[in-house]
């Protein structure tokens, strides 16, 4: 199940951005800090009492530079709407009601999706009657913050929980693979997918209502099926001029949440971009199974080494990612296209695989004789026990005596020695801590 996505939505100059850093920054506890992962600020995943959620920063709604004021704040707020669960409607307690948040109002009121209204810059809160003008929105009581100084940020978040649906995202009852092609704009997904839809020859419908601005197609392989989602380009930020791209960039990464095994196109001209590494980190983040698909090969100058070198750079661009697959492939000339779904099957197995607990445990007993658990003060890491708790992606509990004592790089030489025993090419891997007491 996919975490729900909260978007903060409002007219420019409301102090969104103030509040989307005080949520992510100062009141939520985010969920997983994995270091070498490059973050975009559009979005943090959160947590808070228990329950973890998508923040998501959309930008100021900006009209101004538009003809036909009425159309285009409809269209801009209802593809808000529409793509998130829920919407915080951010407006300026100091200015009061503006012709924009009016016109705002008049889409959420007729929306399907649960609004908090925040006031925000809220001086003194001892006078409510002063927020009595945003009543005349009809979204309810305005609930005052200072994004600022923090103030009343928790009873926001208390709030958020009160309303989110607890669901947001079907279940992931389907056997199929769902596989989810992603990258920069003109990286060459929709060619990619057209060319693997003619590779395989074999469309057995499209899927209507799941995905909107991200098309799922039904590939048929071998008796096998697989979900295939086409999705928009992601920018980096500067560079997301339009606020359509702004909220296309949602529902990619609500594409690769709902999916099992992403394909990361790269740009083989180009080679790897800071924007590719964000968008692998939030991948690997999600926990999804990752091939970095190499298109446009056919343009690239080669002598014998091309390719091992090229690997290499994506080595070192992405160090959280080593597991990660390569292909080298080209969507125009059909190069190498008909090995996508046999190494999308392979991950899909490298996710799935589970290891028997005896085996484990003689790996990790192994490790901790080659290279001793870290010490602190005089004390020493104990690892008593290992077990699988998970798979998609596998996921291992290590039973300690004290877990603070586990320094990260010793975390990752023991998955390192998981990788070497076991593979799991193509997934993340998670170990997770538990404490328990030495006398048991």
């Amino acid at each position: 199940m996919a975490d729900p996505i909260v978007a903060i939505i409002g007219r420019p100059n409301v102090g969104k951005s103030t509040l989307f850093n005080r949520l992510v920054g100062a009141r939520v506890a985010i969920v997983e800090d994995t270091p070498g992962i490059t973050r975009d600020r559009l979005y943090e995943h959160a947590e808070w009492n228990g329950r973890q959620f998508t923040l998501v920063d959309t930008g100021g709604l900006d009209y101004r530079d538009e003809g036909d004021f009425a159309i285009h704040i409809r269209s801009q707020a209802e593809l808000a709407i529409r793509d998130a669960d829920m919407l915080l409607f951010v407006v300026d307690a100091r200015s009061g009601v503006t012709g924009t948040d009016e016109e705002l109002a008049q889409v959420l009121r007729k929306s399907d999706k649960p609004v908090l209204l925040v006031a925000n810059k809220v001086e003194d809160f001892s006078q409510p009657d002063l927020l009595f003008d945003f009543y005349r929105l009809g979204l309810g009581e305005p609930l005052p913050v200072s994004a600022v100084e923090g103030r009343n940020t928790g009873d926001l978040l208390d709030l958020v929980l009160e309303k989110l649906p607890a669901s947001a995202v079907e279940a992931a009852d389907d056997e199929r693979i769902r596989i989810t092609v992603v990258g920069r704009p003109n990286v060459g997904k929709s060619s990619l997918v057209n060319a693997i839809l003619g590779e395989e020859r074999v469309i057995v419908s499209d899927i209507p209502g799941t995905t909107r601005d991200a098309v799922d197609t039904i590939v048929k392989r071998d008796d096998k099926e697989y979900i295939l989602v086409d999705t928009a380009g992601m920018r980096r930020r500067s560079r997301i001029d339009h606020s359509t791209e702004k909220y296309s960039v949602i529902r990619s990464l609500r594409a690769i949440d709902r999916g099992d095994v992403a394909l990361l196109l790269i740009d083989a001209v180009e080679q790897l971009t800071e924007q590719d590494k964000k968008i692998a980190g939030y991948i690997h983040e999600q926990g999804k199974g990752i091939i970095l698909l190499v298109n446009k090969w056919d343009l690239v100058e080669k002598d014998s080494k091309t390719s091992n070198r090229y690997v290499q750079d994506l080595r070192d661009g992405l160090g959280f990612m080593q597991y990660a697959p390569v292909l080298f492939a080209s969507a125009l000339t059909g190069q190498r296209i008909s090995r996508v779904l046999e190494l999308v099957d392979f991950v899909s197995e490298q996710q799935n695989m589970r290891v028997a607990t005896s085996g484990l445990n003689d790996l990790i007993r192994d490790a901790v004789l080659r290279n001793p658990a870290p010490t602190d003060k005089g004390h020493r890491l104990k690892i008593f026990y290992c077990t699988q708790a998970g798979v998609k992606p596998p996921t291992f509990i290590l039973f300690v005596n004290e877990p603070e004592l586990m320094h990260f790089s010793y975390l990752r030489y023991l998955e390192n020695r998981l990788r070497s025993a076991y593979g799991f090419e193509g997934t993340p891997v998670r170990l997770l801590m538990r404490k328990r007491d030495s006398r048991y």
